[in-house]
């Protein structure tokens, strides 16, 4: 159930015939990003797209106040920023490296070349679209309706996810800020200590420092809804 709310697009490079993966691969340039450093902000106009090498990277709108919202969070091996450029619009959107992050930048001209090229390519990106507005659309509905103990359970399941090595048996330690958290949960940091503490209390989870680690899924599972 937990994938109605984890939107992933590792597989589209993995996906692709080896002369497509090489053309992108080919146009890619790397750039370095800080921790807190913004890729992109909302309102500007996209120049191409982003390819997450290592580290991972916060989508997040911001209202009125300033205050956010994360709605994702990128991975390595996902692309990310193509639906501004699909859309002839403005980013809709930030987003910010939370941790050191590697990425890899292709220009709108050479991605636009390749789509043309490359039916593979095109057809993966609509699927990777389609299944990202379905996240979005379930996302939204568990902040309006659900609670916050419900809503910070899902996060963290969400987050073992994202943060979880693919085809690896090591521990998984989610790593976010507790601000971030909170901002991915739609809740202020006080009440996120609370819930925390409390489910730490009940063993479903443990905290070293920042780290977070899931103890008991089938008891979040279910306080989460799913």
């Amino acid at each position: 159930m937990i994938s109605k709310f984890t939107f992933n697009n590792q597989y589209l490079l993995d996906e692709l015939p080896k002369r497509d993966k090489d053309l992108l691969e080919k146009v890619m340039k790397n750039k370095k990003y800080r921790k807190n450093e913004a890729i992109f902000t909302e309102g500007t106009l996209p120049t191409g797209i982003f390819f997450v090498k290592n580290g991972k990277v916060k989508k997040y709108k911001a209202d009125n106040d300033g205050r956010e919202q994360i709605v994702y969070l990128y991975n390595s091996g996902e692309f990310f920023g193509y639906a501004a450029i699909l859309s002839e619009e403005a980013y809709g959107d930030t987003t910010v490296a939370i941790e050191n992050t590697l990425v890899s930048f292709i220009s709108k001209e050479d991605f636009l070349d390749i789509l043309n090229i490359s039916i593979v390519f095109s057809r993966l990106l609509l699927k990777s679209l389609s299944h990202e507005f379905s996240v979005m659309v379930n996302l939204l509905a568990v902040l309006s309706q659900r609670t916050v103990r419900e809503r910070v359970a899902l996060s963290l399941l969400i987050l073992h996810n994202k943060y979880k090595i693919r085809d690896s048996e090591k521990i998984v330690f989610i790593m976010l800020s507790r601000a971030d958290l909170a901002n991915m949960a739609g809740t202020v940091n006080e009440t996120l200590a609370r819930v925390l503490h409390d489910f730490k209390e009940d063993n479903l989870i443990g905290i070293e420092g920042r780290k977070i680690q899931l103890l008991n899924f089938k008891r979040l599972t279910k306080i989460a809804n799913l």
